[in-house]
């Protein structure tokens, strides 16, 4: 799905074309707003040398910055043709002359489960809707693992509000509808980072018409 059908509809969303209907547009605008307010957030950090592993990096919308900024990046996503999008989109940043050459990121196609080595920083965005929540545990666990510092991930929270929303949507069916959606309840999740050594520092919300997604900041405790 992810190398086909799926990539098609993500890398849409995720990039630059204006072939996108009412609801790609909306989620390609909350995306970029969850991916910014990263990027404010490491703003105030050195990041040459840092390392970062990006798990379910996409076409490289958080990777590339970071990577641009000096940082040392292991980017993976479970499609190679997202990987090979992003690593397209890094080459292209660098032939441009628009920006400094960095450390060139690592791309890899293998699954979040898949990542492994030890980073100064550890970021999953906009993955987790993905996993049911018989796993969402588990994939918290191993990206604490891997992280020595700070975790920074995104969820689509669980409220009484978008549980409704979702179940309006679902009922929709559209030639852009994507794989099944997950929403997890952000006290789950704190309790799932607290019993793998991480306290959430700073969290934030992002919310359009059709994107939602809860941002925390975690540090090792």
């Amino acid at each position: 799905y992810f190398n086909s059908t799926g990539f098609e509809r993500w890398n849409k969303i995720y990039g630059e074309t204006d072939d996108v209907n009412k609801v790609q547009m909306d989620i390609r605008v909350g995306h970029q707003q969850t991916v910014d307010k990263v990027l404010d957030w490491t703003a105030g950090m050195d990041m040459n040398g840092v390392t970062v592993c990006d798990a379910g990096c996409g076409t490289g919308s958080l990777a590339i910055p970071l990577a641009l900024r000096g940082a040392s990046i292991a980017a993976s996503d479970i499609s190679s043709a997202m990987v090979g999008e992003a690593e397209e989109r890094y080459n292209a940043e660098i032939a441009s002359g628009k920006a400094a050459p960095g450390i060139a990121p690592k791309f890899d196609a293998i699954g979040l489960e898949e990542c492994s080595g030890k980073y100064n920083v550890v970021t999953c965005i906009d993955v987790m809707i993905h996993y049911p929540t018989d796993r969402v545990n588990g994939m918290i666990s191993h990206l604490a693992s891997l992280s020595d510092d700070k975790l920074i991930i995104s969820f689509a929270p669980k409220t009484l509000a978008y549980t409704i929303l979702k179940r309006i949507g679902e009922l929709f069916p559209g030639p852009s509808k994507a794989t099944r959606a997950y929403l997890h309840a952000e006290e789950d999740v704190e309790a799932a980072l607290n019993a793998a050594g991480f306290k959430v520092k700073r969290r934030e919300m992002t919310a359009t018409q059709f994107y939602f997604s809860r941002l925390l900041e975690c540090e090792r405790a």
